[in-house]
């Protein structure tokens, strides 16, 4: 057991560093062909040409979904919303790579540059002069602040957890601007905590903000395109609508602005003409429309009533996508694994011989040949070749053998199991798959699978055996990230409590952390990045020795679009974020305008 100040902030970070909580059960839709050549589906288009329009499909169950609007300090689907939020925000930093899917990297994009202080503990973020509201109002330093204040302290599931520096005092700050931000905050938020946030999120003047932290955070930079302190609103425009119609229509900087939002059905956005950047967006106008799950977008877009299918999963259409000369397929480096989690906090996996069982019990490499013809990377941990820190082998992992599984089982007596998932198809797939495994070696297992907000309901609530979802991103400890599965306070994780917590409120409460949430901690201590690679490779083997959750295939879905689209992250690959690739629509054309 470990306790300090120091532990508690970071016990506090450990509930998910910048997670997009909503697309925590959706990960496990993560299924598509991943695994290609990062070149696989390319498409060279020419010089860019301005005009014409784009329907973007998107799945119900993942991006298609945004229930609680689009407003970044309450939205619960921040993390699967990417597409929307890129079009309608734009952000501070995106996450570019060159046009093979190599070398990725975060870029300033409203940012100018930013920078770190000597000690590592200062983020400094300079931002570009003249960009503006499309209402007019300008973005600027304390819209910035405005907006960070409020993503911390706005009730969203996603709402980011950083370890601030809360000793600095707060600087005074004008009656107008405090009057705007205390409208923008829920009634009974803790004003104190908001002061003390203030004295760690400063303007210093008109185009630079800074950010002081209590410990290292050397993936903070990399978890702003999944976070909701990447997307800036008006400050202005949510004082003249109000909350609820912000929520539906907010007013940003992006290169896209909302005509109409049916929440969760159809987002139909028009160019931005005070766009920052010359000549873009290329695009006239751009809607997204909800679909009910793959056949569904496939078939419309067959039809013509769609452009781009976002994140298709499902392999069988894939394939059928790419033997069809109507349509490009692109296949951008995979980042997260499939990964079982085991609640330890219950039983039967607080026994570690019924997770030793689902170890040996469990043929990943049989599935992925089976379901996803080999397509997938296989990883023994939570990372994949799209991201960093790549590790697909853990020293001592606990690979398929019945037998041995058989021998867990008897020696306890039986093991009875409840496996669920997200309601969607090929995650449906992959948990009968395991069922039918897991009986093999005399396991009886319930399966099941339920709505997004059912599963994480679950979650919360601590009433869960095992759950198929993915872990991981680009960065690990960014959006749904190994802290976010692992970390002991994480309403996402089933790993044990600290020693002396009941709870993890009570565990965050007394600053406790166990002996994994300090690895992770360390795994971000640092911005060097072989030291965070040493770090992650030790949590994975920590993982692994304990029997706390297996690892499988990871995927990238597949961007589907028809001939005559293009654009990064549609017709050139860039690794995912999160589940699907990042799209950077204010540079998506069309051929001709169309």
């Amino acid at each position: 057991m470990n306790r300090s100040a120091k532990g508690a902030r970071s016990a506090a970070r450990l509930i998910g560093v910048l997670a997009v909580v909503a697309s925590v059960s959706l990960w496990a839709t993560a299924c598509g062909a991943g695994g290609a050549d990062p070149d696989s589906g390319s498409v060279e288009g020419g010089e860019p040409q301005a005009g014409g329009d784009l329907t973007v499909l998107v799945d119900a169950g993942f991006a298609g979904g945004w229930a609680t609007g689009l407003d970044p300090a309450t939205s619960n689907t921040t993390g699967a919303n990417l597409p929307q939020n890129s079009a309608i925000f734009g952000g501070l930093f995106t996450l570019e790579a060159d046009e093979d899917g190599s070398n990725a990297r975060i870029e300033p994009n409203q940012a100018e540059s930013y920078a770190w202080s000597e000690d590592e503990l200062t983020l400094t973020v300079t931002l570009r002069d003249g960009i503006t509201f499309s209402d007019g109002t300008p973005l600027d330093a304390e819209a910035v602040v405005w907006n960070w204040i409020r993503a911390f302290n706005s009730g969203s599931t996603g709402a980011p957890r950083i370890a601030l520096d809360e000793t600095l005092p707060a600087p005074q700050l004008s009656e107008e601007f405090m009057a705007s931000l205390w409208a923008a905050l829920p009634a009974d938020v803790d004003r104190a905590a908001v002061q003390q946030q203030l004295g760690a999120i400063r303007a210093v003047d008109d185009l630079t903000v800074e950010l002081q932290l209590a410990t290292v955070d050397g993936s903070l930079v990399n978890g702003f395109p999944t976070s909701s302190l990447n997307l800036i609103a008006s400050p202005t425009a949510y004082a003249e609508l109000g909350a609820e119609a912000f929520k539906q229509t907010p007013i940003a900087a992006g290169p896209f602005v909302i005509e109409s939002n049916k929440l969760s059905e159809r987002l139909e956005l028009t160019k931005n003409p005070e766009y920052f950047k010359d000549g873009l967006p290329y695009l006239d106008a751009l809607t997204f429309q909800s679909v009910a799950g793959d056949q569904v977008a496939y078939q419309t877009l067959l039809a013509g009533q769609g452009d781009v299918v976002e994140g298709l999963s499902a392999v069988t259409l894939i394939q059928q996508a790419q033997g069809n000369p109507d349509v490009n397929v692109l296949l951008s480096p995979p980042t997260s694994p499939y990964v079982i989690q085991l609640n330890t906090r219950a039983a039967p996996f607080d026994d570690k011989r019924a997770r030793e069982a689902i170890y040996y019990a469990t043929d990943f490499a049989a599935i992925n040949k089976g379901l996803f013809q080999d397509e997938g990377d296989m990883s023994q941990s939570f990372t994949a070749s799209g991201g960093l820190f790549y590790n697909p082998d853990v020293e001592g992992y606990r690979e398929y053998d019945p037998e041995k599984a058989k021998e867990l089982v008897d020696e306890m007596g039986g093991l009875t199991v409840q496996l669920g998932t997200t309601d969607i198809v090929t995650a449906r797939s992959v948990t009968t798959a395991l069922q039918t495994q897991w009986q093999e070696a005399g396991i009886d297992v319930e399966i099941s699978s339920e709505p997004l907000g059912d599963v994480i309901t679950r979650f919360i609530a601590g009433e869960w055996q095992a759950l198929l979802q993915t872990a991981g991103a680009w960065d690990p400890s960014v959006g749904i990230g190994v802290a976010v599965r692992f970390g002991s306070t994480s309403p996402f994780s089933g790993t044990p409590l600290p020693e002396g917590a009941a709870t993890a409120t009570d565990a965050l409460a007394q600053g406790l952390t166990t002996e994994l949430d300090d690895l992770l901690q360390a795994a971000v201590a640092t911005t060097d990045e072989a030291e965070r690679k040493e770090a992650y490779d030790a949590v994975a083997k920590y993982i692994s020795d304990e029997a706390y959750a297996p690892f499988g295939m990871a995927f990238s879905p597949a961007q589907v679009v028809r001939k005559g689209v293009h654009g990064p992250g549609l017709t050139t690959p860039i690794p995912a974020l999160a589940v699907n690739s990042g799209v950077l629509y204010d540079r998506v054309w069309v051929e001709g305008g169309q």
